[in-house]
């Protein structure tokens, strides 16, 4: 079977760095020109790091949410569209030269089973942004990776909450949305009896199952969550900041070998290619530092900078 590895949202190789524009400031300063430069700027930056991971075929990459500063507010009329073109057909194409796998995961601001119905409308409306996004950057089966949310008043309430809103998405977003188990409220069962209501795919958040297991052992689990998948599917790994309880739940800067090889040997036994995103707070840095260490300490064939075969 074949791993390919990926990273999230910024290098720390390049130092990249996306500039913001709060809405208090723009209120304040009612910049559009201000507004559109730090856009083109945040896009120049994007194909630089697309660039980057095509030179060190890095095929699998978390895109930033914040590329496109205030496009979710309402009071702020701004057209990210039509004026960057040319920015999006040159960063499709960083996209399309390598076939690199491209997704958003947008924040915690987006609960789409939130017991308010001003956090749901804001909610698909962010979702919308990072949906128009993947349109013009013509990303092949584009996927917005989202938490269950809240569990305000019970699970199974919030799950019929989080199904109630999801049947109200453009069926284009439907399409593009999995669920993923977070380390506190939603572990990989709650996610699987989710994905059976909504039929959408499911993305085992290793770190999260540690903080958050589910009853039933994973190794019982992973054929039920790989079948969701149409496609390759996509795993995140992270490790814990330290060993506490207090620090558990943060990520380390680094990946632990040890676990991440722990997390090989639960994987292969269902012979399927897995796309796996280290979450890391070295970014790049984690992800080459951890196959180096697998170079070193293991009998891994790799087929490229990033890719192995188990």
């Amino acid at each position: 079977m074949k791993i390919r590895l990926g990273y999230t949202c910024i290098s720390e190789t390049l130092n990249t760095t996306f500039q913001t524009y709060t809405y208090t400031k723009y209120k304040e300063e009612q910049n559009n020109k201000k507004l559109e430069d730090i856009i083109f700027s945040n896009l120049f930056q994007l194909k630089e790091l697309l660039i980057y991971n095509n030179k060190n075929n890095i095929h699998f990459f978390r895109i930033s949410s914040n590329i496109i500063p205030l496009a979710t507010k309402q009071e702020v009329k701004i057209d990210y569209n039509k004026p960057y073109q040319k920015q999006y057909k040159e960063l499709a194409k960083e996209i399309k030269q390598n076939n690199m796998r491209v997704d958003f995961h947008p924040n915690e601001y987006c609960v789409l089973n939130s017991t308010k119905e001003e956090v749901r409308k804001q909610s698909i409306e962010i979702l919308k942004y990072h949906a128009n996004l993947l349109t013009y950057l013509k990303v092949e089966n584009p996927l917005l990776v989202l938490h269950i949310g809240s569990k305000e008043f019970g699970k199974q309430k919030s799950l019929t909450r989080f199904t109630n809103t999801f049947h109200t998405l453009p069926k284009n977003i439907q399409k593009m949305i999995a669920i993923e188990n977070d380390d506190k409220s939603f572990n990989i069962e709650d996610c699987l009896q989710l994905s059976k209501r909504i039929k959408v795919p499911i993305i085992l958040d290793y770190h999260h199952h540690q903080c958050n297991p589910s009853k039933i052992p994973l190794e019982k689990l992973l054929s039920q969550i790989l079948a969701t998948w149409n496609k390759t599917p996509k795993m995140h790994f992270s490790s814990p900041k330290n060993k506490t309880k207090k620090d558990f739940r943060a990520h380390n800067d680094y990946i632990d070998r040890e676990e991440f090889l722990k997390f090989l040997n639960i994987l292969k036994k269902e012979k399927q290619d897995i796309d796996i995103m280290i979450e890391a707070k070295k970014k790049d840095e984690a992800l080459f530092r951890l196959i180096r260490q697998l170079k070193y300490k293991t009998k891994i064939k790799f087929i490229d900078e990033t890719t192995f075969m188990i």
